[in-house]
């Protein structure tokens, strides 16, 4: 390599200086006008001037009362949406008081088993006037009907429910390994959902295609874009393969991105992703209305850049990465709490994480006017470098038969697991610096106050969903579950009758072992 040459973190060579001489760029025709075809530079005219991205801080702790109280908090700090972590039973398909459950309820999230537990999540908050995210993925389509059937005993219907479900079932078997079924039913399940907010609930967005993950994973930036558009070519071929029309469901579709340390690379990799996005969705799948091309994600600050040692170090981080992702053109931002590395965060670190967006939006200046990034020779030149590379994974990946074939092959993780071993040895060498990890380390560290789970919230849970069962009109609830099997074994949509058995009081875990009666169980593949 050129010795005036650095790599940054997806092997794109970095020159010292960047000018008209070393860029190739037709500022008229590359970059355009915000909120036109292709989006580069954002998909709405007036982007922040006319009105700040969601604020939307990531809460889940134990039981549905404690991140009920959570949720009011940050809503009366300014938070603007919600958004909604699970405890991996919730995630898995099994109910608080399983086998398989026993010490993980309310660990990661918080546990929700009936709708009992879905209503006091959201006891007190209105459901017509919030947006709602919720992370959640092989249980998608229940924990969506159960959020319906709350708003629907709010007195708020379908048409007036705002959020997203991520949805997203490709990743799991890529990053995160909560998935239940094989591939191909977990596939028909995603796609259920998609038909089913196209026609009953406009305003939510049914699936958020997630390269989070596939990045917290050690994929690179370009990685990160290239197999999370392979998921999403996938999941619009399976969409269109049940007879809708692209321009039916793809102003729903919602992407969910990572805002890593490389500030400058980001934002570029939120530019190509945004006017690749478009040209996909036109010319690969004929869509006419603008707002299917549009590219909408939120973004999260990076969970992997978050460090045990020297915690409060964290702080700069998360605010280096906020805004990179507000400088890119996001929708909607979570901002990572400094003692998430050690636990769940305080009180305190999300009032710190929710002012950081704040203080962005507010003090910063960097929302007074439309996309200020643009133009930069650098950022220009990392835009079409990171397109390009992207669009060759996306042909590679096409020429093994799709992003499907290419992870049960293994293919995808291989290129995550070699890219994620670079980056691992770049900082065991020193090449790489984290600071106060491998460089600027020291011996002595003052430990913040953590948050402790209350070690009695999985009885008092595993107490209330025995005496939600023995409560229950039995009989309507196993003929919901009956009547939910027998159109498993057939090609109708799930989720009327999944939403018919949340409404006869069935809980997750029956509703997940109905269908694992009838899909089987995925145990993974050898080859990855």
């Amino acid at each position: 390599m050129n010795e005036n040459k650095i790599p940054n973190l997806s092997d794109i060579p970095v020159e010292r200086v960047y000018s008209p001489e070393n860029t190739q760029i037709d500022y008229l025709t590359d970059l355009g006008f915000p909120g036109e075809f292709p989006f580069t530079r954002g998909i709405q005219p007036t982007m922040y001037r006319g009105r700040l991205w969601t604020m939307r801080q990531y809460s889940g702790y134990a039981s549905a009362e404690d991140t009920n109280r959570r949720f009011k908090y940050l809503l009366s700090q300014g938070q603007t949406g919600l958004s909604v972590a699970f405890d991996l039973p919730t995630q898995t398909g099994y109910d608080s008081d399983a086998r398989m459950a026993e010490g993980e309820v309310g660990k990661v999230g918080v546990a929700v088993s009936s709708l009992q537990d879905m209503e006091q999540l959201f006891e007190g908050i209105p459901l017509d006037r919030v947006s709602t995210s919720m992370t959640i993925n092989a249980t998608a389509p229940i924990l969506l009907a159960l959020y319906v059937a709350v708003a629907k005993k709010q007195g708020v219907p379908g048409s007036k429910i705002r959020g997203t479900t991520q949805n997203d079932i490709l990743k799991e078997y890529i990053a995160r390994g909560t998935y239940i079924y094989p591939p191909q039913e977990s596939l028909r399940l995603t796609v259920d959902v998609i038909e089913y907010c196209a026609r009953e609930l406009p305003g939510w967005n049914p699936i958020s295609i997630s390269g989070y993950h596939i990045r917290e994973a050690g994929a690179t930036a370009v990685q990160e874009v290239a197999f999370t558009f392979a998921n999403a070519i996938e999941y619009v071929t399976a969409t269109l393969a049940r007879g809708m029309k692209i321009d039916e469901f793809a102003p729903q579709l919602s992407f969910f991105f990572v805002a890593q340390m490389n500030f400058l690379q980001e934002i570029a990799k939120f530019r190509a992703a945004r006017r690749l996005w478009a040209s996909l969705v036109k010319e690969k799948f004929g869509a006419r209305d603008p707002r299917s091309m549009m590219l909408r994600f939120h973004t999260q600050t990076a969970g992997v850049s978050l460090t045990a040692q020297q915690p409060e170090n964290n702080i700069v981080r998360t605010a280096i990465e906020a805004l990179a992702a507000v400088l890119g053109g996001t929708q909607s931002l979570h901002t990572n709490s400094f003692d998430e590395a050690l636990a769940l965060p305080t009180e305190q670190s999300a009032k710190i994480a929710l002012r950081t967006q704040q203080i962005i939006g507010y003090e910063s200046g960097v929302t007074n006017t439309i996309d200020p990034a643009a133009g930069s020779f650098y950022i220009e030149h990392l835009t079409d470098e990171i397109e390009k590379r992207v669009v060759e994974y996306l042909q590679q990946i096409e020429r093994l038969g799709g992003a499907q074939r290419a992870i049960e092959t293994g293919f995808i993780n291989r290129e995550i697991q070699e890219s994620a071993w670079q980056f691992q040895r770049a900082v065991d060498t020193g090449e790489r610096t984290v600071v106060g990890v491998n460089k600027y380390a020291t011996d002595q560290e003052a430990k913040p106050r953590l948050n402790r789970p209350d070690p009695e919230s999985q009885s008092r849970q595993k107490a209330r969903l025995r005496e939600w069962r023995a409560t229950r009109e039995a009989g309507r609830c196993s003929a919901s579950l009956r009547a939910l099997e027998n159109a498993a074994h057939g090609s109708e949509n799930l989720m009327p009758f999944i939403l018919a058995a949340v409404e006869s009081d069935a809980t997750v875990g029956e509703i997940s072992d109905t269908l694992r009666r009838v899909f089987g169980e995925y145990r993974g593949n050898a080859a990855f």
